[in-house]
């Protein structure tokens, strides 16, 4: 496959560029370019439509909604999350002064464990900050109770959970705040983007007053604020992209089930779990390499790499091993063991719209020619 064009783990859904000249034509007209103009207005209703929330907070970025989030939330002391995640997970607690406290994940799942959470429980906790690893929810209604036994704010960082649903609602609704990614390798994408969907009138205005540096009118601040703001091109973009989300689902469930047909007789190669169809996003194709498999982890990494094929060791290595983290208690290995596992097996896959199933093949022949070889040691 070396004299093909390279497969990348994602590549960004883009639509017709001539579809979207009308949209940079009307700001071009008005000169709003960003404070909440017309198309900002515009997708945060969309959002909330399609989604099936309330309310919906629009930013430039998905870690400066998670930072914003906190502080709307008033959160301070410790936090409990995962380790098993993209850095901003922990890197917005850290911004905002408070010890991220790691519990380890479900070897199923690759969520946080709820069983774990109690037990790290101190007089300092005041939050639990759990992810939708790959878009699959995580056990809401195991959370929210010991969230409320013990008076805890639970915000989750839903980056992947862009569409999924939970028992025939959107799982963005669990918790007090959830906070999404429109990065350029999310399912829906903003080219860079992020927002906090939140439950009522009053934590949206005061989230919109933190993301634009705590104004209310132009002589009166109530928060230290930062500029989290979208710009207006960011959401007729959006806008735009909303209109082929459905259609990108689609191809990337029917890619889904290609690898899981293809992969299911292969020793040693695990598939997580299949989530429900009508809710799953698919917004990640992770496998598990296990030792049945016979060459490791990095080793097949590498042979895919050398066919141009860019899969990802998403996540590796943990939050906790990386150096403004490791020295905390919590991080030791020895605390974390499934999640200490999990990302030295885990590999995800190329899925995006446009991957044709003949390449899914090709990918899948590779992984399979290679079972029991011992290639690498």
């Amino acid at each position: 496959m070396s004299d093909k064009k390279p497969i990348y783990v994602t590549q960004p859904l883009m639509p017709d560029l001539q579809d979207f000249l009308p949209y940079l034509e009307d700001i071009w007209k008005n000169k709003i370019l960003t404070n909440g103009g017309p198309f900002h207005q515009q997708l945060e209703q969309a959002l909330c439509d399609y989604l099936g929330v309330k309310h919906i907070c629009l930013f430039t970025n998905g870690t400066l909604a998670l930072i914003t989030a906190l502080q709307a939330l008033r959160i301070t002391g410790e936090v409990i999350t995962t380790p098993y995640s993209f850095v901003a997970t922990a890197h917005s607690l850290l911004w905002n002064g408070i010890k991220p406290i790691f519990v380890d994940i479900d070897p199923l799942s690759l969520n946080m464990d709820p069983a774990r959470i109690e037990a790290a429980i101190t007089p300092h906790t005041t939050a639990i900050m759990p992810v939708h690893c790959y878009g699959r929810p995580c056990e809401v209604e195991r959370i929210e109770k010991i969230a409320d036994n013990y008076g805890l704010k639970v915000i989750y960082d839903a980056a992947h959970a862009f569409g999924v649903r939970h028992k025939g609602s959107s799982v963005l609704n669990c918790g007090d705040l959830s906070v999404l990614s429109f990065h350029a390798t999310k399912i829906f994408n903003t080219f860079e983007g992020g927002a906090i969907v939140c439950p009522d009138a009053k934590t949206k205005q005061r989230i919109d007053h933190l993301k634009n540096f705590g104004f209310v009118d132009e002589v009166t601040v109530v928060a230290p604020g930062i500029n989290g703001k979208m710009s207006e091109i960011n959401a007729a973009f959006g806008l735009l992209q909303l209109k082929g989300i459905d259609a990108a689902r689609l191809q990337r469930r029917a890619i889904d089930a290609r690898y899981r047909e293809r992969l299911a007789a292969i020793a040693g190669i695990d598939c997580l779990p299949a989530g429900e169809e009508e809710s799953a996003n698919h917004s990640y194709f992770p496998i598990l390499v296990k030792e049945a498999y016979g060459t490791s982890r990095d080793a097949l990494f590498q042979l895919l790499r050398d066919q141009d094929i860019y899969a990802r060791r998403y996540f590796y290595p943990l939050i906790s091993d990386f150096p403004m983290y490791r020295s905390m208690p919590t991080a030791a290995h020895s605390n974390l063991p499934n999640a200490l596992q999990a990302s030295r097996q885990i590999i995800c896959l190329p899925i995006y719209p446009g991957l044709g199933l003949d390449q899914v093949d090709a990918i899948c022949a590779i992984i399979e020619r290679h079972a029991q070889a011992g290639l690498i040691p």
